[in-house]
């Protein structure tokens, strides 16, 4: 097999790339583009792989050679049927052993010109690991930074369709960063699938030009940002983006709405800031919940919340805010991508990080 063994480098030589690891597996993270073709089912692998333990060896290789012919044959009959003669495939598992292995062998016996991914999953994740810890340097950020309800993530967005070069970091995570920043009916996905994205998203990149990026701490939601990112964020040119107070309230009302379609859940997030505030105040915010006082509620959140917050971690993280260019967006407006153009503009004049 040595001869049918390529390295990570070579990704882009094959039209499709399989991986033949469990669907748990493929769901936590995968090659992107990846299809999932796997030779043990879930249950078949702890089933393999308890018999290791407490039969024998070699009785879990038989017992899951069987296993392994069943599922390939399945994957022959339906999901390979119609590829064609000249069907280039990188198949690849966990450590580029026996599950690959066997499915690669398959298919060049067949006459497919398949390949088998040296070292498995696992050298590509040592592939990823290593691009976060490189390709952040070699760009100029510029940070959005700002009170929470000022609109930056949707300013984000307006500037990316005003033609600018922009992160979502938090579209990567599918959290809004905050507390309250969980995304109804959008799990957040694991920190190596995460990471996966990042990287590409990273790798497409112009280095010619200044990269926008929301300011973020080091964890959003339950996903934790590379150190070289995050350096790379804190030592970047800034904008400070302010909004009318009442344009906050407004921008809260309509992006938070959903968490008082769940009171329960609301009211246990807010009581993980009674270390931070009093059970008095917690209460009283709960309370408001019950009475539907919406505009109250988030009036007080900014307030006595948000806002402390903010000046304390943006000040301490972002070294170049004092020199922050200024721009009050209004986030509730339709339009924001107008307002993105003035802003390039405004940064352009002033040749400020651009």
């Amino acid at each position: 097999m040595k001869n049918l063994l390529v390295p990570i480098d070579r990704l882009r030589d094959f039209e499709e790339i399989v991986d033949v690891r469990t669907p748990l597996e493929f769901a936590e993270d995968h090659i992107p583009g990846a299809i999932n073709a796997p030779v043990l089912s879930n249950e078949e692998r702890v089933i393999v792989g308890t018999m290791y333990k407490q039969v024998s060896p070699f009785e879990a290789t038989r017992v899951g050679a069987a296993m392994v012919a069943r599922n390939i044959a399945q994957h022959l009959d339906t999901l390979f049927a119609d590829k064609p003669r000249n069907w280039r495939p990188l198949v690849y598992c966990w450590r580029g052993g026996k599950r690959s292995g066997a499915m690669t062998t398959w298919l060049n016996m067949i006459g497919w010109q398949a390949r088998q991914l040296e070292g498995g999953y696992k050298s590509y994740r040592r592939d990823v690991i290593g691009r976060l810890d490189t390709l952040p340097a070699r760009f100029r950020y510029v940070a959005l930074i700002g009170h929470t309800g000022c609109g930056k993530t949707r300013l984000l967005h307006a500037l990316r369709a005003a033609g600018a070069q922009t992160l979502d970091l938090e579209g990567l995570a599918a959290h809004r960063g905050s507390l309250l920043g969980a995304l109804p009916g959008h799990p957040q996905p694991s920190q190596k699938a995460f990471d996966s994205a990042l990287a590409v998203e990273l790798g497409a990149f112009d280095a010619a030009k200044p990269v926008f990026v929301e300011a973020e701490g080091r964890r959003i939601g339950a996903i934790t940002m590379p150190d070289a990112l995050l350096a790379s964020l804190h030592a970047a040119a800034c904008v400070d983006v302010t909004a009318r107070r009442e344009d906050r309230i407004a921008f809260l009302l309509q992006d938070y709405a959903h968490l008082f379609d769940d009171p329960a859940f609301f009211k246990a997030q807010l009581s993980k800031l009674v270390a931070l505030h009093s059970r008095e105040r917690v209460a009283h915010w709960h309370k408001l919940i019950d009475e539907n006082a919406r505009a109250t509620l988030f009036a007080e959140l900014i307030d006595r919340h948000y806002d402390p917050a903010y000046g304390r971690s943006s000040r301490a993280h972002y070294v170049r805010l004092a020199h922050a260019a200024h721009v009050q967006f209004r986030p509730n407006d339709a339009d924001s991508v107008a307002q993105a153009h003035a802003l390039l503009a405004q940064l352009a004049d002033t040749a400020h990080a651009l």
